[in-house]
């Protein structure tokens, strides 16, 4: 398995970095890599932009080898749980129940 590192720029990544960053990317995939490692160390004051430029990845990567993202601060963490992209950041994301589902009963219990 060859790992190959990107990453991105900060302090902010904008939408216009997108196509730059997944041409790269695809470039990476074409080399060999089987996974491509997206550091976001950089990024300290994430954004939409930011999102939108890890959201683009994914979808560039997709198909062609593993994508995760790593180094990422408390900020750009809670924008991409918020967005429902943890999944990135190895987390699997964490959804609500469906609606009228309990989770368990104790004896006793009101029925709903």
């Amino acid at each position: 398995m060859k790992i190959t590192r990107l990453a991105l720029p900060g302090p902010a990544p904008t939408p216009g970095d997108a196509a730059r960053l997944c041409a790269r990317l695809a470039l990476l995939y074409e080399e060999g890599a089987t996974a491509v490692v997206c550091d976001a160390t950089a990024v300290t004051a994430p954004g939409l932009g930011a999102v939108e430029v890890l959201a683009r990845l994914r979808l560039a990567a997709r198909g062609r080898g593993a994508f995760t993202v790593t180094g990422a601060g408390p900020a750009l963490r809670a924008l991409l749980d918020l967005v429902g992209l943890v999944e990135l950041l190895g987390q699997p994301e964490q959804r609500e129940p469906p609606v009228g589902v309990e989770e368990g009963v104790e004896p006793g219990d009101p029925p709903a």
